[in-house]
């Protein structure tokens, strides 16, 4: 439910820019009964009707995930991560998709499961890549993207993003979600608060 409800909120957000549009709406809805159709204005009618319930259902999910957010110290201590919040605290711990941290050996390990980097094996001294996987859960690794994106676009960027941008968005989004996973393992499997300082270097 809680998965779910992270969906609805997340879809929510890019509705936000049609806030105008539905503020008049139901005034333009009136004035449109004498030049269009009674069956058409009807289902419009329906169709806001809709809207109106899913505005409200947005409100008790995002309720929800507060609580959940106040009542899970893990939860409280990843949230201070830039571009992390409530939607991937949440995701991360109060969802379980990330399990027990120490499940996973570095950070490292954990971006790579969340298909963020590619895995790596070690035989007789030598490191082979093993490409990437996709093992991990999909909603994490797409809201991992979504704040690396939310980091670039925020104007607030560090050296070592700020050198990313010399490549292509995508490589950067990758680098940044990478290295969101990496200091969220961190923050949960050794109790380090989160530091910006460690944040704005390369992992």
């Amino acid at each position: 439910m809680i998965a779910l409800g992270h969906e609805v909120r997340l879809l929510s957000a890019k509705a936000v820019r049609l806030l105008v549009l539905r503020k008049a709406f139901p005034a333009t809805l009136a004035s449109l009964d004498e030049t269009l159709p009674g069956m058409l204005v009807d289902t419009l009618r329906e169709q806001w009707v809709r809207i109106q319930s899913i505005d409200h259902e947005i409100v008790v999910i995002e309720r929800r995930l507060k609580q959940a957010l106040s009542e899970t110290p893990a939860c409280q201590a990843i949230a201070d991560t830039p571009c992390v919040g409530l939607l991937i605290a949440t995701a991360a711990v109060a969802v379980a998709s990330m399990g027990d941290p120490l499940n996973f050996k570095t950070g490292r390990e954990f971006a790579a499961w969340q298909g963020l980097l590619p895995r790596q094996t070690s035989t007789g001294g030598r490191i082979r890549q093993l490409g990437v996987s996709k093992r991990g859960d999909v909603y994490l690794r797409t809201l991992l993207m979504h704040g690396a994106r939310a980091i670039i676009a925020s104007g607030k960027r560090t050296d070592w993003v700020a050198g990313l941008l010399a490549r292509s968005d995508s490589v950067v989004m990758a680098a940044i979600a990478n290295k969101l996973a990496r200091t969220i393992w961190v923050v949960l499997a050794k109790g380090w608060p989160y530091k910006a300082a460690a944040f704005s270097v390369a992992m």
